[in-house]
């Protein structure tokens, strides 16, 4: 298991992590240092998934890196324990014991994966650590509301709806769903069945592909038959890749359109501009290339700083909103931070990030419903 420990952001302050703050004579709670608050991550930075974890994990760092910089939240700087998942369960669920019963973390962020994060919830929320931002729009995740996660991005639902209307809209209903047999995918299927039912339409085939898997034979044969206009996909880089690939050499030309958790920069890398070619992506992250925005402006410049070269993607810029979200609300609990504080801060307060504005209630913490139609440029570029 590789354990990330940020070296650039952290103080090392030894047991002072387990002190109280500022020597008062109540317990902190864990993760509140004299100088320090210290955060956990798990994501996969390894394995068929590990680049979408890296990409987030390196926004996130640039941003603690300028808060730091900056004097940190009322004197304490971010530590952030990142552990790596591979995008399996287990291993998600073990990280999370981890870093609450040993890392000590005060709050939890950036996790990767429907089904890790649905098992990972029934350790944190029994030990009341918060987790803020969830990689995932599974509506098992959100419904109903668990009062120590919050999410940043919108839904699945939100996302197959859009994709849906837009076909409608341009005469296209014959649809097929190609899934991903998971927390994910069968989130997606659920939500393009939902999105079509209000068309009076149903998927004409559905066919899907294991978790961490490129067997998609028995997914394009299924989905042949049905010789859909159009194809969901609810499913990651690698899978999707493949099974366009193969879906092409049975003849079939669909229009071919992904939820966001594709990463269009790794499908392109994968896939090559040429053939990944007019895909379709929903994203529910701003626009990353285009800075006349102001968080994408300030996350250009922290990027930039920390990498020493511009590496845009919709993953770190979404792991730069994570980061910056989680400090927007430390700094609004004062100095005495605690991890129900947290809870209710969240709970009562809307957040403009630059732009992208995020906000939650007692019985909504789904955050945004922000979506963004997008489409590959014959260069591999992502087009608006």
């Amino acid at each position: 298991m590789l354990i990330d420990t940020i070296k650039s952001l952290i103080i090392t302050v030894g047991a002072g992590l387990l002190l109280t703050v500022g020597g008062s004579a109540g317990a902190a709670d864990p993760g509140i240092g004299e100088s320090t608050i210290t955060l956990g991550m798990s994501a996969p930075f390894s394995g068929p998934n590990g680049a979408y974890g890296k990409e987030m994990k390196e926004g996130a760092m640039a941003y603690f890196a300028q808060l730091n910089a900056a004097g940190g939240i009322l004197g304490r700087k971010i530590e952030l324990v990142a552990l790596d998942d591979g995008y399996e369960t287990e291993k998600t669920v073990a990280n999370t014991r981890k870093l609450i019963n040993e890392q000590k973390v005060f709050a939890l962020m950036a996790y990767y994966g429907s089904s890790p994060t649905t098992e990972a919830m029934k350790v944190f929320a029994e030990a009341r650590v918060p987790l803020l931002g969830t990689i995932s729009g599974a509506g098992s995740l959100r419904t109903p509301v668990n009062r120590y996660m919050f999410h940043l991005r919108a839904s699945y639902a939100d996302e197959t709806e859009a994709i849906v209307n837009h076909l409608v809209g341009l005469g296209i209903n014959q649809i097929a769903v190609f899934y991903q047999n998971d927390g994910f995918g069968k989130s997606g299927l659920d939500g393009v069945v939902a999105a079509l039912a209000h068309h009076k339409l149903k998927p004409v085939a559905v066919g899907s592909v294991e978790r961490n898997s490129l067997d998609v034979a028995a997914a394009v044969t299924q989905i042949a038959k049905g010789n859909p206009q159009a194809v969901i996909m609810a499913t990651l880089y690698k899978p999707t890749a493949e099974f366009v690939r193969q879906m092409r050499k049975a003849g079939q030309m669909p229009q071919f359109s992904t939820l966001s958790p594709i990463g269009a920069d790794l499908l392109v890398a994968e896939m090559g501009a040429k053939e990944a070619h007019g895909i379709g992506i929903a994203q529910v992250m701003p626009y990353p290339w285009n800075d006349t925005t102001p968080v994408v402006k300030e996350f250009h410049k922290a990027i930039r700083a920390f990498t020493k070269q511009g590496n845009y993607s919709y993953y770190g810029i979404e792991g730069f909103l994570n980061a910056k979200l989680m400090a927007e609300a430390l700094k609004k609990l004062g100095k005495d931070p605690t991890r129900e504080k947290l809870v209710t801060t969240l709970e009562s307060s809307n957040f403009d990030l630059g732009g992208y504005r995020v906000g939650y209630s007692p019985t909504n913490h789904n955050g945004s419903r922000f979506v963004d139609l997008t489409v590959l440029g014959r260069d591999g570029r992502v087009l608006r």
